[in-house]
């Protein structure tokens, strides 16, 4: 009884410190912080995409573009302006990785097309089931979720919004990601 109690408690330390080991960034808005942590277990493809933008300072200076309350916020493409920054090719959708469209988690956002994702990104506000794989169609990639700075995001979700560039649903006063980092996970 002993030994299994302690081989119990050494998975349950190795599967904590897996998850202490998942890569985290700050997106560091003009509202707050956000931190995400990114399961790359589930969702390489996606996470090594979000990185990899994160990385080349893409998300920098870009907007949450697309804020709809009781739904999501989005962003990862438009610039203040309502310009569209350059974008690399698209990835594989991985909506079939067993992550749901829960309240804080964050996904790639795309087009009608399966595997269309890019840079953009949006975090869930409420559990979207609809979103979730085979309930509607493939469904969208859930890749991390926020680990701190619900309350910026819930900030972001409160604004004024109207149309904009032919955009609906945009911040009247821009939601600016001034900078997106990885962060250690420890911080």
């Amino acid at each position: 009884m002993l030994k299994k109690l302690i081989g119990t408690c050494a998975l349950a330390l190795l599967a904590g410190s897996a998850l202490a080991d998942n890569p985290r960034v700050l997106l560091s808005t003009s509202h707050g912080d956000i931190e995400i942590e990114l399961n790359q277990e589930a969702a390489p493809i996606s996470v090594d995409n979000f990185l990899r933008y994160t990385d080349a300072g893409h998300y920098d200076g870009l907007i949450f573009h697309r804020v709809i309350p009781g739904f999501m916020i989005q962003g990862g493409g438009f610039t203040p302006d309502m310009r569209q920054r350059a974008v690399g090719k698209p990835i594989r959708n991985e909506a079939d990785n067993g992550l749901n469209n829960d309240r804080y988690t964050v996904a790639m956002a795309r087009t009608q097309v399966r595997d269309s994702a890019t840079s953009q990104f949006f975090i869930n506000l409420a559990n979207n089931d609809f979103l979730n794989h085979g309930s509607r169609d493939f469904g969208y990639a859930v890749f991390g979720k926020v680990v701190s700075g619900e309350h910026v995001v819930e900030t972001i979700a409160k604004l004024p919004t109207g149309r904009q560039a032919g955009h609906s649903d945009v911040p009247v006063n821009p939601v600016i990601i001034n900078s997106a980092k990885r962060v250690d996970s420890g911080e």
